[in-house]
């Protein structure tokens, strides 16, 4: 009998610990965090890292081409390992900012947007799907090189485009409206 009263005051122990450290439960400071910092990931992903120029660049053969017919063998061992690099690490930021926005989906988005339960599901899919190919394409840079996988760059590219989309749609409600009133306003404060 006694060690079922000590085991039963262990587990309520241990609930009430799991309680209190639990991440999901966290105040309205928290969920604007996190808010805050699925709004700048999204950011980070549309107007930087799926920038189509910058895509290019790393991906693109025509630096390759250049180096390859004009440089030493060492200076192009050199510029194949940094480019990889670069691809690398791009497709990495990519990925810790899905991670970002998916954790933001996962506990947050349904507490300040109505999203429809087949979005979400589509949604999780496609965070899924996103990351599955993040780990394919750096697999594929490790092995081949950043020259070697332009199919899975642009299929990478494509799915993440997809998720920023939808994921902007639940950033939405942050834009601020433009006002008729304000707009109204300011044309008469200048002509009087």
């Amino acid at each position: 009998m006694i060690t079922l009263i000590f085991f039963l005051v262990v587990a309520v122990a241990l609930l009430a610990l799991l309680l209190v450290l639990d991440p999901r439960t966290e105040g309205a400071e928290g969920s604007a965090r996190a808010l805050l910092q699925a709004r700048d990931a999204l950011h980070t992903l549309q107007l930087d890292l799926l920038a189509l120029n910058l895509v290019q660049n790393i991906f693109s053969p025509n630096d390759w081409k250049y180096v390859s017919a004009n440089a030493p063998v060492e200076i192009q061992n050199l510029f194949m390992e940094e480019r990889r690099k670069i691809a690398l690490d791009w497709v990495g930021e990519i990925r810790l900012q899905l991670i970002c926005l998916q954790h933001f989906h996962r506990r947050h988005a349904r507490h300040f947007v109505n999203l429809k339960i087949s979005t979400e599901l589509a949604l999780a899919f496609d965070f899924a799907l996103l990351r599955l190919q993040c780990r394919a394409l750096a697999l594929l840079l490790r092995l081949r090189g950043p020259y070697a996988t332009p199919y899975i760059a642009g299929k990478t590219i494509a799915a993440a485009i997809r998720v920023c989309a939808i994921s902007g749609q639940s950033f939405a409600f942050l834009a601020p409206a433009t006002s008729p009133i304000a707009d109204h306003s300011a044309g008469n404060g200048a002509a009087a």
